[in-house]
């Protein structure tokens, strides 16, 4: 079997089909040929950090690449303030306490050709609703869903969900056509999609190819397709922007940046909190003492001035610059317990390459833990080989590069997933009622109210160091001189959408 390249645009076709008729066949291959490398260089190339975990399935962290490559879409969208806008709902309307109705946008097709109608969003919503785990835009939240007519549904809430239309705006809720899901839970998102990029093809870890789709609903994709490779190597991807091997990188390694023309790089203020995850049920950390200990022989500084080259900033929270309102109803914590001394406990610190900086992140964490009194050991592999780990809480930290507002552009997800009894992503394994009644008291809250709630459980968090953040990235874009119109999403849902295209002829 021939393997994708990990660089399928590098070449163009070697040979092509010989013409048949009454015409000159030279001239129109040469014809072809010409139309063929023009079309070829108009194609956006483009190197991903991460390759997909689970064949892209939607209901997994995979959405988010969907919703980049603008293949996938969802009811309603944020912007960048995070205010609600329509897409594949035009309206929607709170009928009470706990009843929301959606207005379907009529003369919508997938890319298989179906229709887009009320049946296929209910489908599409109950497959994320029953699935086992949930999304984590999910967690703590009990609906139903049911048709009204043929473009309208309606969703009832178990309690008063003010966040409800925000969480529809979570690339894992993306509505795909009925023939994506499959028998076993299995769900294909290729060609089976709504935007204005189909994906038709997904070469394993290696690579994927997104065509043009001519009949969106909306305007049409300047880009004729998209070239995606996956490229976990930071190195990589940071000499694929040098060499022209790539149009748009992701995350190009901060070490890397210097090394790269300085037009080509773009700072995005991300979300993003680098947070020290402690096994709080069982092991070493299971002791608040112990926690104690960790917290106090962190030194940030040294993490942001050595390994990120001043290109992040110091952590106060869990909630970064990126979240504007959090700074200011903050208060210091109140630590209940003192710090022990470790006298030679031994622990496992974990983190995964996917993300350059954490292997290193972890060297000196392991040496400052060390200085404390540990004796630690490390653990470092691929995200996709350590994931099911930490969630399991086979280690007594962990490191982990966390988007606090990805899922629903509001933290109360975040925090109840990675915080609550219940939550899906809890690599703390924190189990806590009080810190489980302040998020659900912050989810029923709207506003400057909820603001503060949120951050009262921020708190409440911090001081069980279940979780200590340690400082607040700023994601590094790399894009081509020729390329226009790519997203600068702090919030990683967009990247390339259909007014996003390649100038080689422009002048720069």
């Amino acid at each position: 079997m021939i393997q994708p390249k990990q660089w399928p645009w590098l070449g163009l076709i070697a040979s092509l089909s010989l013409l048949t008729g009454c015409f000159d066949r030279s001239s129109s291959t040469a014809e072809q040929q010409k139309a063929q490398q023009s079309e070829s260089s108009q194609r956006i190339k483009l190197a991903m950090l991460l390759p997909p975990r689970s064949a892209l399935n939607p209901l997994s962290d995979d959405a988010f690449k969907l919703s980049r490559w603008s293949t996938a879409e969802t009811l309603v969208k944020l912007d960048q303030q995070a205010n609600l806008l329509p897409s594949l709902a035009t309206s929607w309307e709170q009928l009470n306490a706990t009843e929301w109705r959606f207005e379907i946008r009529p003369e919508v097709i997938f890319h298989d050709n179906t229709p887009l109608t009320s049946q296929a969003v209910v489908n599409a919503l109950n497959v994320a609703i029953s699935a086992s785990p949930k999304p984590r835009i999910l967690d703590g939240v009990e609906l139903s869903v049911q048709a009204d007519g043929e473009h309208a549904i309606i969703i009832r809430t178990q309690v008063r969900d003010p966040l409800l239309p925000q969480r529809l705006s979570s690339p894992q809720l993306s509505i795909l056509s009925l023939n994506a899901y499959g028998e076993n839970g299995v769900i294909s998102p290729v060609k089976a999609g709504t935007g204005p990029f189909v994906l038709t093809a997904l070469h394993g870890t290696s690579s994927a190819t997104l065509e043009r789709f001519d009949d969106y609903w909306g305007e049409k994709a300047q880009a004729p397709g998209i070239d995606v490779s996956f490229v976990p190597d930071g190195m990589a991807r940071a000499a694929a922007l040098r060499t022209g091997s790539a149009d748009i990188v992701e995350a190009i390694p901060v070490s890397q940046a210097p090394l790269v023309d300085q037009n080509l790089v773009h700072e995005v203020p991300m979300p993003h909190t680098n947070t020290l995850y402690l096994n709080t049920r069982r092991g070493v950390m299971s002791d608040p003492a112990m926690r104690a200990a960790v917290r106090q022989a962190l030194n940030r500084e040294q993490l942001v001035n050595n390994v990120y080259e001043q290109r992040a900033d110091i952590a106060k929270g869990l909630l970064g610059p990126a979240v504007a309102w959090a700074e200011q109803w903050r208060q210091p914590v109140n630590y209940p317990v003192q710090a022990a001394q470790p006298k030679g406990q031994t622990i496992t610190l974990a983190t995964f390459t996917d993300r350059t900086e954490l292997p290193e992140v972890a060297i000196y964490l392991a040496q400052q833990l060390t200085d404390a009194g540990f004796n630690v050991k490390q653990d470092v592999r691929e995200y996709s080989q350590i994931e099911s780990d930490a969630l399991a809480g086979k280690f007594d930290a962990f490191i982990l590069s966390r988007a606090t507002v990805l899922d629903s552009g509001d933290p109360v997800a975040y925090l109840y997933s990675d915080f609550s009894c219940e939550g899906s992503f809890n690599i703390a394994q924190l189990c806590d009622p009080n810190i489980d009644q302040a998020l659900k008291e912050a989810a029923q809250l709207t506003g400057v109210e909820r603001q503060k709630a949120i951050i009262a459980a921020e708190n409440a968090i911090l001081a069980s160091d279940a979780a200590i953040p340690m400082l607040h990235e700023r994601v590094i874009q790399g894009e081509a001189a020729h390329v226009r119109g790519a997203l600068r999403d702090p919030r990683e849902r967009e990247l390339i959408d259909n007014h996003t295209y390649i100038a080689r002829d422009e002048a720069l």
